[in-house]
């Protein structure tokens, strides 16, 4: 958590009081004021009509181009970078769900194996991953806490005015966070997954969009550079994995591929893990 605090305050401005530090990373985190170029560029990009941009991409899998080269077009975005753009996924599987991508024309078209190889991109990638995942884990504890055991003293201290510097630990939330990537993604350009654990989301729709992120397709980008040998490379494990029967990521029952059953359990385990 005090990590989490500290990234905070490289993204807003020192508050009167606690509660106006949370608030003031609300407002980082949540959608930008509408404005109507933003709003035809997010809705065209993820399929509401049709746009120029994507007509010029000439399919959804080169969607993830406009961020990188136009990051001001998209009220998703959460921060630009020199090197990265991180936004919100539109289809988030999970509580918290973002993806960072890099805006080097060097490595944003490789598939990760192969763009990871350079050292100094990974050890770049690696850097500003990190960042984002104290940003999630922040925006994670801004969501949850209020409802965490753990957090409770924390909370009572901080609604009681205890300046912020002085409130003691709550949950920490980063073992919550995934970082990494899918061994075959989905789409065209390079993104690193910074992902919740929970798979709480409506956006969860199919076998593909559990296993993706509870079986070995999802590699963690600290694996990296995998070795030439790793199994993790190979399409037909990757496939199996996908292909895979549903085990709880949180408590480990298995649902054979009883998908619906799995995502009811998946709503108890949300709320027992929400209440930590």
């Amino acid at each position: 958590m005090a990590e989490a605090a500290e990234d905070m305050d490289d993204f807003v401005q020192k508050p009167e009081s606690a509660e106006k530090k949370r608030n003031a990373f609300t407002e980082l985190m949540a959608p930008k004021p509408k404005a109507a170029k933003a709003d035809t560029a997010d809705s065209s990009i993820h399929g509401k009509k049709l746009s120029q941009a994507l007509k010029r991409l000439g399919n959804w899998r080169g969607a993830l181009l406009e961020y990188i080269q136009h990051p001001e077009h998209f009220s998703s975005v959460v921060r630009v970078t020199p090197n990265t753009v991180l936004i919100r996924d539109m289809y988030a599987k999970a509580t918290i769900h973002l993806l960072l991508l890099p805006r080097s024309p060097a490595h944003y078209d490789l598939h990760p194996h192969k763009a990871f190889e350079d050292a100094a991109f990974l050890a770049m990638m690696k850097e500003e991953a990190a960042s984002a995942a104290r940003l999630a884990t922040a925006e994670l504890a801004r969501q949850l806490s209020p409802f965490s055991a753990t957090s409770k003293t924390r909370n009572d201290a901080m609604d009681a005015g205890v300046p912020f510097a002085d409130l003691p630990p709550g949950r920490d939330y980063l073992p919550d966070i995934q970082v990494g990537i899918h061994a075959h993604p989905s789409m065209s350009h390079l993104h690193v997954h910074i992902i919740s654990r929970d798979s709480h989301s409506d956006m969860l729709k199919h076998r593909k969009h559990y296993n993706s992120f509870h079986t070995p397709f999802f590699i963690p980008l600290a694996d990296y550079p995998l070795p030439e040998d790793d199994v993790r490379r190979q399409s037909s494990f990757q496939n199996a994995n996908l292909d895979a029967e549903f085990v709880c990521w949180r408590c480990g029952e298995a649902f054979g591929r009883k998908f619906s059953e799995l995502k009811k359990h998946l709503e108890v385990e949300f709320q027992l893990w929400k209440a930590e």
